[in-house]
């Protein structure tokens, strides 16, 4: 099972809980040997003083069990959902940080099946193990020893009949198990199909594939439900034959106890309290047979989980970082390649580029050739397999993460928005940036005028910015960028969904901005018009470096960029910096 410990459990609580439940048992079978002392010695000699003294001392030991069974499951629920509570948050934690190829190789659906249901099966089956896991035992032992010592006879019947539930028990099992580790696997499946009709849902309408959706959802959903009802009608069997098995060792128990009671080697109340330990003998062997059926599926979630919290962090931070120089920004790239694992070639190589404070260093390139590989690299969302990117003169592996993501600001290429309002996304940047921060950023992303006509900065914004166009979320992204204060500003083909005039309006206004002046800026684009006034432009091929400088040498040396010029410039504009059409 799962590692359980300091770190996920309070040791005395657990110990309460079985303290408090070894005396709700003892309290249960102390009551049975008492009604039959009752029986025996009060209703048998119609001595009504004893039944009363009796009873007063079953009411005692019954609010004995009673709060000895309230507290056991007090402290069992605290305890599993602060199990579960601690590895939900030890997951998401470990995910936050998981580098891009460990999150890729899981995959959405399944962290989101782990970090929900698997930590649900196992805080499920703690509670269980602190309940029926620990009292059947208990009550099994307790129970045999107490029915030994009232009739040794009379125990014989429980060698026919518990062999009987014993292989009853093994055939459920058998059937069960291997069904419960596969149903975590179908859940992760009909969670990915289920997540893709949703994010998908606008491309699955355009095309018409409504139906072919349905029908995958559906073999997936029967899939699921075909397994979980296997499985479910196999461990509810476990009732009707424990109910049958317990039948028939009652009219065992009966015949045989007549016998002794008519030749007068046992009495009326023995027989009375005989019966109910046998119903607990053979209800808790049921008890701890359906805990032992609910096991495998926690064990597999428990791998699963496990798989996640063990997986190595392939990014750390060194013994002893170095502090970031607080001179003027300086960005360098010396010889940079980066092989995604598995791979046959870099996904980038040769990468060789200097930018310093106040220049804007542009990336072009066809799709796939390596840009947004450059972008990981420098917040180091993946480490360059060879090579070294320095800023302010120190390998950023020499720098902790926190100190490297504070002087760097980024905006992906998708806009991802958050639910809540304007406010609440633009302090992701900056926690406590002041309104007139707040709108600065969005004069300079030039998104102030549909936000002040929406409502201004506690305009709402839904889930994934739903509410907005591509170029509005694209417009608030690079805001939030903007308003944090940072070194290096990154843009990883930020201006695709705007138009022309706005992108030409958002550049200018981050280069007449005095604050965002003495910074790197580092542009990820496909138009020529976005990059050609950038102090170097970084040209990628096929995940190589090409050719860097600025627009006028490399219209006259570079071939891969002058191919990109030919498809987006005309005839005339090519003239004019001597490229033949």
């Amino acid at each position: 099972m799962i590692r359980i410990g300091k770190k996920y459990l309070e040791p005395i609580p657990v110990l309460l809980a079985v303290i408090f439940l070894i005396v709700q048992v003892s309290a249960d079978l102390s009551l049975l040997t008492i009604t039959s002392d009752i029986i025996n010695k009060g209703i048998a000699k119609q001595n009504i003083g004893y039944i009363w003294q009796m009873g007063g001392v079953m009411l005692l030991i019954a609010i004995l069990g009673w709060t000895g069974a309230v507290l056991n499951v007090f402290f069992a629920a605290t305890q599993s959902q602060k199990l579960g509570s601690k590895l939900r948050s030890s997951l998401f934690k470990k995910v936050t940080y998981m580098d891009a190829s460990n999150v890729s190789k899981f995959g959405d659906a399944t962290l989101i099946t782990r970090t929900t249901n698997d930590v649900t099966q196992l805080q499920n089956v703690f509670q269980t193990a602190l309940r029926m896991m620990l009292m059947s035992p208990f009550l099994f032992i307790g129970a045999m020893i107490m029915a030994l010592r009232l009739n040794a006879r009379l125990t014989t019947v429980f060698a026919f009949s518990l062999p009987i539930l014993a292989i009853a028990v093994f055939v459920i099992v058998k059937i069960a198990v291997p069904r419960f580790k596969t149903m975590q696997t179908k859940v992760d499946r009909i969670n990915l199909v289920f997540q893709q009709g949703l994010t998908g849902v606008r491309v699955i309408r355009a095309f018409g594939r409504d139906a072919f959706e349905r029908e995958k959802f559906d073999t997936a959903n029967r899939d699921l439900t075909y397994t979980a009802r296997v499985v479910f009608t196999t461990v509810a069997m476990m009732m009707p034959v424990m109910t049958i098995i317990l039948s028939f060792t009652n009219v065992g128990i009966v015949w045989l106890g007549a016998k002794l009671i008519g030749a007068n080697l046992m009495p009326m109340g023995n027989l009375v309290a005989f019966l109910t330990y046998a119903t607990q003998i053979l209800m808790s062997f049921m008890q701890l047979s359906m805990v032992i059926v609910m096991v495998p599926r926690a064990q597999a979630s428990a791998d699963r989980i496990n798989e996640v919290l063990d997986t190595e962090d392939t990014i750390v931070d060194v013994a002893t970082p170095q502090k970031l120089p607080a001179t003027a920004p300086e960005l360098v790239f010396d010889n940079v390649l980066y092989c995604f694992p598995g791979a046959e070639k870099p996904a980038l190589s040769g990468l060789t580029a200097k930018v310093s404070s106040g220049q804007t260093m542009a990336i072009i390139g066809g799709t796939g050739s390596g840009k947004s590989t450059i972008l990981n690299l420098i917040p180091r969302l993946l480490d360059a397999t060879s090579g070294t990117i320095k800023l302010n003169g120190v390998d950023i592996r020499q720098l902790s993460q926190t100190d490297l993501h504070a002087a760097i600001s980024i905006t992906q290429q998708k806009a991802v928005l958050f639910a809540g309002t304007i406010r609440s996304n633009l302090q992701f940047g900056l926690p406590l940036a002041t309104d007139d921060q707040m709108w600065e950023a969005l004069r300079i992303a030039q998104a102030t005028d549909f936000i002040e006509a929406g409502g201004g900065l506690d305009m709402v914004v839904q889930q994934d910015g739903a509410n907005f166009s591509g170029g509005q979320r694209q417009r608030l992204a690079i805001a939030r960028t903007l308003i944090k204060e940072a070194q290096v500003y990154v843009f990883d083909d930020s201006f695709s969904a705007l138009d022309f005039e706005t992108d030409s309006r958002v550049r200018g206004a981050i280069n007449d901005s005095p604050r965002l002046q003495p910074a790197i800026k580092i542009i990820v684009a496909q138009r020529i018009a976005t990059v050609m006034n950038a102090d170097v432009i970084v040209v990628l091929d096929n995940g190589q470096m090409v050719g860097a400088g600025r627009h006028v040498e490399l219209a006259q040396t570079c071939p891969a960029y002058q191919e990109v010029m030919r498809s987006q410039l005309s005839n005339a504009d090519l003239k004019e910096v001597g490229v033949d059409a």
